[in-house]
């Protein structure tokens, strides 16, 4: 079929969710441009990966299901048609091997990014996907045609349908600067505010403590806010605590702060150990030896845990060396921490916040704007790290692209392309 007669689909975005969408619709032989304001396709998808790309998680779905909060009933669909098993398929049927890893999550064979996007792009190029790059989106114009800024100049592009895939706002100098907010406000689409998202907290740490302890891990700890308790890892920075116990907490801890600026966490430093076996172990202490000491030989604490603890007692104005053992028994396992701020946005692993699920029908088109389809993290959903992201990036990207192929075998006027070629299954 002549070229002009096929339907023409446009994605805007290179990300995981933007790729994902392009083969979604072009393994149905319709033809696809991707135009991406950066230089090089999958900048924050190589930067996720740099230190193990977590694809996705292996447990029960309902369990996976739940790790997106309000949000689970409206991606439930795509999740299940795209599911963790099928992104592992896909994985494997471009040779690239993964493995369970011992907590769940799902990671390539190679546990990096670089050569699943190089199979990825190589299998988009066999399958005539087009990419325009350093052209940044500034929304449409009168016509409704794409407008797109680059080093020629403005020029409008024309599609039958179109896919949005611009990302979030984290992490800018890799693509996803949340630009695209004021492209929807002024074809007057809704958007929740663009906040951080798996993002570290602030906390009025002494110098003292800063000098000694900044960028010093709290290994096997328990994190509790809220009602919720999650195990893990943090990290002490300088300007407070990131990590991912404390990124699984984010949302309640963002919007407590934003409420009344400040929340008020608690750290498990021996989550494993009974608080009576600490109260006997602590009863028993030589006075004679310090509580430093002590606390590493008998509790097992790190330094920068022993820190923590010190650290927390005296903005509390209460010594470690007044506790009793019961008293202190307690603190070890509900070490009060005051969160004053949450860290900037564009320091934030992901972004809540986006396009509001009512602007969106089931196949994620914007009901203001027929034709259009918004996947990945511009809609309005968030979840801890662990595979999460990376899935739905993945599912809404393929859902946007199958409520494309619909949307152009309906609108395209060659109608010989008929609905029978464009099967809406998930790509192969």
């Amino acid at each position: 079929m002549p070229l002009a007669a096929r339907p023409h689909v446009i994605i805007i975005g290179a990300g995981p969710a933007g790729l994902m969408a392009a083969e979604t619709v072009a393994s149905k032989g319709v033809r696809v441009s991707i135009y991406d304001r950066m230089a090089a396709p999958g900048r924050k998808f190589l930067l996720a990966g740099r230190g193990g790309l977590n694809l996705t998680h292996s447990e029960d779905f309902e369990i996976l299901l739940s790790r997106y909060g309000a949000a689970s009933d409206r991606l439930r669909e795509a999740l299940e048609v795209f599911s963790p098993k099928a992104l592992r398929a896909w994985c494997e049927g471009m040779g690239q091997a993964t493995f369970i890893g011992t907590s769940g999550r799902v990671f390539p064979a190679t546990f990096k990014a670089s050569p699943l996007l190089r199979a990825w792009l190589k299998r988009l190029g066999s399958l005539g996907v087009t990419m325009h790059l350093r052209q940044e989106w500034r929304g449409w114009d009168a016509k409704g045609a794409l407008l797109f800024a680059g080093p020629d100049g403005e020029t409008a592009v024309e599609a039958d349908a179109t896919i949005l895939a611009l990302g979030g706002a984290s992490w800018p100098r890799l693509g996803s600067d949340g630009g695209w907010v004021g492209a929807l406000q002024r074809a007057a689409i809704a958007t929740a505010p663009l906040r951080p998202a798996n993002c570290g907290f602030q906390a009025n740490w002494s110098d003292h403590f800063k000098d000694l302890f900044a960028g010093e891990p709290l290994k096997g700890i328990a994190a509790s806010f809220g009602g919720e308790r999650v195990r893990g890892e943090g990290t002490i920075t300088r300007a407070g605590l990131e990590g991912g116990a404390l990124y699984a907490l984010a949302a309640p801890l963002r919007d407590a702060i934003a409420a009344s600026g400040e929340a008020a966490l608690r750290i498990a430093l021996r989550p494993d150990v009974a608080e009576a076996d600490l109260e006997s172990r602590i009863a028993s202490r030589d006075p004679k030896q310090s509580f430093s000491t002590f606390a590493r030989k008998s509790l097992r604490l790190s330094p920068a845990a022993i820190g923590l603890m010190q650290e927390s007692a005296r903005a509390a104005f209460a010594p470690l060396g007044e506790m009793s053992p019961a008293r202190l028994a307690g603190f070890v396992n509900a070490v009060p921490i005051r969160l004053t701020g949450v860290a900037p946005l564009a320091r934030a692993i992901s972004t809540a916040g986006g396009v509001v699920f009512d602007e969106v029908d089931r196949n994620f088109m914007l009901r203001r704007r027929p034709g259009a389809f918004v996947a990945g993290e511009m809609l309005d959903w968030e979840a801890p790290t662990g595979g999460y992201l990376m899935q739905a990036c993945f599912a809404t990207g393929a859902a946007a692209g199958r409520g494309a192929l619909e949307w152009a075998a309906r609108e395209h006027a060659g109608q010989s392309f008929g609905r029978q070629n464009l099967a809406l299954a998930p790509p192969a």
